[in-house]
């Protein structure tokens, strides 16, 4: 458990593999696809895409001529237990936390008054 655990938050370290997994939540997508938004080589990219499925995150596999990601839904829920058992995670009322927001700018910039 360990070990998998450690490759789920390694891959999740690096900025562009979680913007690749927040690709992946709309659908499936050719390497090619997902390789086009970044500013890097296809060699790179493929670097990422190995990452992400050695720690279980996305699955790939080829299509005719086209290799294919998809993001594997269950694969963060072990990660997600470990966090929870913490009890540090719950819910945030988004509407509630942006409500407070404006409230601490307006009194800082005496809006109220």
């Amino acid at each position: 458990m360990t070990a998998r655990l450690d490759a789920t938050f390694a891959a999740l370290a690096d900025p562009t593999r979680r913007r690749i997994l927040s690709m992946l939540l709309e659908d499936d997508m050719a390497v090619t696809d997902v390789a086009e938004p970044f500013d890097m080589s296809l060699a790179a990219i493929s670097k990422h895409l190995n990452v992400l499925t050695n720690a279980g995150l996305i699955s790939q596999d080829k299509r005719g001529r086209v290799k294919w990601c998809k993001l594997e839904p269950d694969a963060l829920r072990e990660a997600t237990v470990w966090m929870q058992s913490f009890g540090l995670f719950e819910p945030v009322n988004l509407d509630a936390f942006e409500r407070f927001l404006e409230g601490e700018l307006s009194e800082g910039t005496g809006a109220d008054s």
